[in-house]
């Protein structure tokens, strides 16, 4: 780093940001005066960093990111690890995959990219009830060159076409699972999210699991018998998930914790 650029992270620092996010504001932006003083004040004013920078990584690739769409996290990249590791299981090599609530497409994306990397041939279906996620889920896409990928507007299964019903490998799903009330005592940096990506109505009693509930029991209508339905979670939702699962009729039902150790990952089989 230039002295120029050491001197203006320390100028940002004694404003008010992170050392690390101002190096990397100025990283991204070089000494572009304008351009980077309005991002250092968007950063200020609570803006996340990565919607301010515009891309962001997750697992091996390097998403574009937007308030179209939710910011990739970490513990998200963990199920992806477990996806990955339910097809060999499953010995499943080139799979038909479904990943609901898509958003800028890290989850359907990141799979088939790490599978071209293994020579198998993936085929991805991207839903989401948001027009404008899916937009930026096909420039990510685009960007990749992973052109295995195709994008449907629906409200999780509601308007897929019916001759998928029995023929999907894996579904994978990050759905909302935050309820209004834990919404409201969360990180104001949220506020720049799609609400309606992070907050779900309560439903059977459990807070923030309506959206977990209709997935879970509507799954299985559209995995072949040897299907894996793989879902993020609350930590609080645990026994919700397992009750679900089984009510709907999986039989295998397994859900892991994060590298945290909370509960997150939900596994389940036909």
């Amino acid at each position: 780093m230039t002295d120029v650029n050491a001197e203006l992270v320390t100028e940002f620092v004694r404003s008010g940001l992170d050392r690390h996010e101002a190096r990397w504001l100025v990283e991204e932006f070089g000494a572009d005066s304008d351009v980077l003083q309005r991002a250092a004040q968007r950063r200020r004013d609570g803006e996340p960093l990565q919607y301010i920078i515009g891309h962001w990584p997750f697992r091996s690739l390097d998403l574009e990111v937007d308030e179209r769409a939710l910011i990739p996290r970490p513990e998200t990249e963990e199920l992806v690890d477990v996806a990955l590791a339910e097809l060999v299981r499953g010995d499943i090599r080139d799979p038909l995959i479904m990943d609901l609530g898509c958003g800028s497409g890290s989850l359907g994306l990141a799979l088939l990219d790490e599978l071209r990397g293994r020579g198998a041939t993936a085929t991805l279906i991207a839903v989401d009830e948001s027009l404008d996620a899916l937009a930026l889920a096909q420039r990510n896409a685009l960007k990749h060159e992973l052109h295995a990928a195709s994008f449907v507007h629906s409200s999780w299964f509601d308007d897929l076409r019916p001759s998928l019903r029995g023929r999907v490998d894996l579904i994978v799903a990050n759905p909302p699972y935050v309820s209004v009330e834990e919404f409201e005592e969360l990180d104001a940096v949220l506020r720049y999210e799609p609400r309606g990506a992070i907050v779900a109505p309560d439903s059977s009693g459990v807070a923030g699991f309506a959206d977990l509930e209709i997935i879970i029991a509507q799954a299985g209508a559209w995995l072949k018998p040897t299907g894996v339905l793989i879902c993020e979670h609350a930590n609080t939702h645990r026994d919700a998930v397992v009750d679900a699962a089984r009510a709907a009729g999986f039989t295998d039902v397994r859900d892991l914790d994060d590298l945290a150790g909370h509960p997150r990952i939900m596994v389940v089989r036909r």
